[in-house]
């Protein structure tokens, strides 16, 4: 007999004895799945304990519940409206299947992918589950949006809880009730669910008992092979970080290098994908000198290194070891997300030292003030980091995975579900893909930095604020003078674009606000070639909010990085030969992208 787990999607014939063979491997991988989740529990390597976020979850929904349940005629008022619109659908289908034209009690979003396959619409029965679950879920958000009396940040976390938990029962997430899974195992004789299964065990036994969910084909993507390849040498290491700098590609570059702070949450080669999407190399053939801080990915023993040590180990650092290699005290800067907020710091700190070593400052996604930091804000009150800070105490990090996950539930249908269906239930391998394969290539966090971010800055706000203090040194941002590019990027669900701009009037100096089209990684790493997107621009940043900003703002289509490039050149043009890369007082230790990187969590 043919192996049946190779069935492919043209095999039109049911087969009972391929149907009942495949389900039997199924199981058994299922099993194997199972094995590799007990077996670190088994050894001790992992213990499982209930989560903090299921009492975060109970707390918040309880909140809910006691204003709904406080009054006995909005409770039922509640109940009728839900029996309402069940009994409406329950009529709808009945028309329906009389034969006669019935109006859906409501439809999805045109741009819910989820719902996509026509199916959905044509055949009466998943019709009546996809209405069902729409009309459920649209009353768990109303439940939400009109408890009077709650919080803003009660009900923010309500908002969110909601949509994770209808997300994650959507029946487009089962085999029986989403039609494409479905044609897929009955014309497959049940092999996509073998190969599904296989997957699903492969994945938990790579992350250690815990789902990897893997979203990108790692066979043909490795750093230094097939991503992060612009040539260079790391001049310079210490516990903390690899610098990198890169061989030149033009005769002649700019006098003041380019010092890039990436942030320390992921991996800096974000900036060097594949050659065509590196803005690391776009850079070098720019004429730009170009240094990297490449992070460790710490373990426990670097549990203690604080905000500080991050600050003078990492950026200024690296300053000390770029005038050592170019003889030159000052570097234009960039600093990408957190980075961009370490940058920030670095900056005032260096204001108030009045040490001048910085010509430039460019932001990419990166937030100084936290007022309006969207999604993310619902991780962050006194009781969560409390918890938090009691789980890295024990461990002296805080798992990638972890932070990982955080990201990934801000798109959970798109960096989640469509995952679980397409691998574990289509059994369809994910492509290669570089950018999402940099996505799973978490980093840890020391514990004490991870702290000292998400206080000072998430719950407490005190770097806009003149209240934050690194090194004995009170920060103050409006002492920051060099000229900023403080790029934002408008589907931006963690550094939102109102949150950037919001931010721009801390800073003492000029500052030039840029709105990009796209998200926090798609509008930064946006080349030139590619011709997508687009980008704003407009000088008029006091006082205005987003929406009046773009009423006044200038759309040019393409990349922002000309006009970035342009905008440094305007501050600094002088040019000089290009420089080897090194120098006899800083000697290269290895070729890039350094041994930094390659360290998986």
């Amino acid at each position: 007999m043919a192996d049946v787990t190779t069935e492919t999607q043209s095999t039109k014939k049911f087969e009972p004895e391929a149907f009942a063979m495949n389900l039997a491997r199924a199981m058994e991988s299922s099993g194997q799945a199972l094995a590799a989740y007990l077996k670190p529990r088994e050894n001790g390597e992992a213990r499982d304990k209930p989560p903090s976020e299921i009492g975060e979850v109970i707390k918040t929904f309880s909140a809910v519940a006691e204003f709904w349940l406080s009054d006995e005629t909005r409770a039922a008022d509640l109940q009728s409206k839900l029996a309402k619109a069940y009994i409406d659908l329950w009529g709808s289908a009945v028309r329906r299947m009389a034969g006669e034209d019935a109006k859906p009690a409501i439809s999805p979003s045109p741009r819910d992918k989820r719902f996509a396959d026509p199916e959905w619409k044509s055949n009466q029965f998943f019709d009546f589950v996809l209405q069902l679950y729409l009309l459920t879920t649209q009353w768990a958000q109303d439940l939400v949006r009109n408890a009077e009396g709650l919080d803003p940040h009660t009900r923010k976390k309500a908002e969110f809880y909601v949509q994770q938990i209808t997300n994650a029962l959507a029946p487009s997430n089962f085999v029986l009730t989403n039609p494409e899974v479905l044609r897929e195992t009955l014309a497959s004789n049940g092999g996509n669910l073998v190969r599904g299964m296989k997957m699903l065990a492969e994945d938990i036994e790579a992350g250690h008992g815990t789902l990897r969910i893997r979203q990108s084909d790692p066979s043909n993507l490795v750093v230094g092979v097939n991503m992060a390849t612009t040539p260079g040498k790391v001049v310079f290491q210490n516990e903390l970080m690899q610098l990198i700098q890169y061989a030149p590609a033009t005769e002649s570059v700019l006098r003041t290098p380019l010092l890039i702070v990436p942030p320390w949450i992921n991996k800096f080669y974000i900036l060097d994908l594949k050659p065509e999407k590196s803005f690391i190399k776009w850079c070098v053939d720019q004429g730009l000198t170009v240094f990297v801080i490449s992070w460790v990915n710490p373990d426990k023993s670097l549990g203690n290194k604080t905000f500080e040590d991050y600050m003078k180990e990492g950026p200024l650092a690296a300053m000390d070891a770029i005038e050592r290699a170019t003889g030159e005290m000052k570097v234009h800067t960039i600093g990408y997300c957190v980075g961009g907020t370490l940058l920030a710091s670095t900056l005032a700190w260096l204001a108030e030292k009045r040490r001048v070593r910085v010509t430039s400052a460019t932001f990419m996604a990166a937030q100084v003030d936290f007022t309006h930091a969207g999604d993310l804000l619902v991780f962050v009150d006194e009781d969560q980091i409390s918890a938090l800070e009691r789980d890295m105490q024990a461990a002296g990090v805080l798992e990638g995975s972890k932070m990982a996950m955080a990201f990934n539930m801000l798109r959970s249908n798109d960096l989640i579900w469509s995952y679980v269906v397409s691998n574990y239930l289509k059994g369809k391998p994910p492509s290669a893909f570089d950018l999402l394969h940099w996505n799973s290539d978490a980093t840890r966090m020391p514990a004490a930095n991870h702290s000292y971010y998400l206080r000072n800055c998430y719950l407490e706000n005190r770097l806009s604020a003149g209240t934050m203090v690194l090194d004995n040194t009170l920060l103050d941002l409006s002492k920051v003078k060099v000229p900023v590019y403080n790029l934002a990027t408008r589907e931006d669900h963690i550094a939102p674009a109102d949150s950037v701009l919001y931010g721009s009037q801390f800073f003492g100096g000029p500052v030039k606000y840029v709105l990009s089209g796209s998200g926090h990684i798609a509008g930064v790493v946006n080349p030139p070639a590619s011709g997508k997107y687009q980008f704003w621009t407009n000088d008029n940043i006091k006082d205005v909010t987003l929406t009046d900003w773009l009423k006044g703002a200038q759309e040019h289509k393409g990349s922002w990085w000309p006009d970035w490039r342009q905008w440094l050149a305007s501050i600094d043009a002088e040019e000089m030969p290009a420089r080897a890369v090194g120098a006899a007082a800083l000697p290269p230790i290895e070729d890039a992208p350094g041994s930094y990187v390659r360290v998986r969590a």
